[in-house]
């Protein structure tokens, strides 16, 4: 399956592409000021989009970095709401348009985690292997979004190796989004605090800042942002494949 490469408007992650990170709640029943209590108990940083179509959109700011409360990122704040609301999650997480992450939850059970790289880990070690993981889980994903016909689908989706020079993990993650009929407008959504292109307006939008809104939250999320800049969010994969061969490691100095 060919992809076109995509320039999506907003703060640029690094010399690579974009970074961001959002939440998907798949419920016709979605309660917003249930969500921003959950959000608030675990202080966090970022944006509650109104609710449409049966889903609610929950943005990470920064999206690939900590946004909350014990060095959470936004797949971590993902099994909170999952279990808290007990709803259906889809949690995504973009790194400079070279690592695309899936992880789904229904409620407390998590359904199952993808990553198509990684390598691209802030701190992974050289052995890791830069190989797709969790492409299994596309049926899961797919039925969890409804759309469990999209599932063979997805699945080539989630197991093409892209050409890094002229395609993006956001046009993978576009087509991911299109083909489970979900707001395909996350892929945009590093342009926050701005409005974001084809979803909605950022005044729209309840932002929380260390989980506070308005003046209160400016100062929290002040001190919280110049906190959590120095941490990294835990690995998509806690035990990644690693790479055989890596040279002369491993060999006891006994051998030669």
């Amino acid at each position: 399956m060919a992809y076109l490469p995509i320039s999506t408007p907003g703060e640029v992650g690094g010399p690579d592409g974009y970074s961001y990170g959002a939440l998907v709640l798949m419920t016709d029943a979605a309660d917003a000021a249930a969500l921003e209590r959950v959000l608030r108990v675990i202080r966090f940083t970022g944006w509650i989009a109104p609710a449409a179509s049966g889903t609610q959109i929950v943005v990470g700011d920064p999206g690939a970095g900590v946004v909350a409360a014990g060095r959470r990122g936004i797949i971590e704040v993902g099994a909170v709401v999952a279990e808290q609301l007990d709803c259906a999650v889809l949690a995504v997480r973009v790194r400079r348009d070279r690592q695309l992450g899936l992880v789904a939850w229904r409620g407390a059970e998590e359904i199952g985690r993808y990553d198509s790289d990684p390598s691209a880990e802030p701190g992974a070690d050289d052995d890791v292997a830069s190989e797709l993981v969790g492409v299994a889980a596309a049926p899961g994903f797919a039925a969890l979004a409804g759309v469990p016909t999209a599932g063979e689908t997805l699945t080539e989706i989630l197991d093409e190796e892209l050409e890094r020079d002229s395609v993006s993990e956001s046009e993978r993650l576009r087509g991911i989004l299109r083909l489970l009929s979900l707001p395909d407008w996350i892929v945009a959504s590093s342009s926050l605090p701005r409005d974001i292109p084809t979803g909605p307006r950022a005044a729209d939008l309840i932002r929380l800042r260390g989980g506070m809104p308005g003046a209160c939250g400016i100062w929290r999320g002040l001190a919280l942002r110049r906190l959590r800049r120095r941490w990294t969010p835990p690995p998509i994969i806690a035990d990644p494949p690693r790479e055989s061969g890596q040279g002369l490691e491993g060999i006891e100095p006994w051998m030669f």
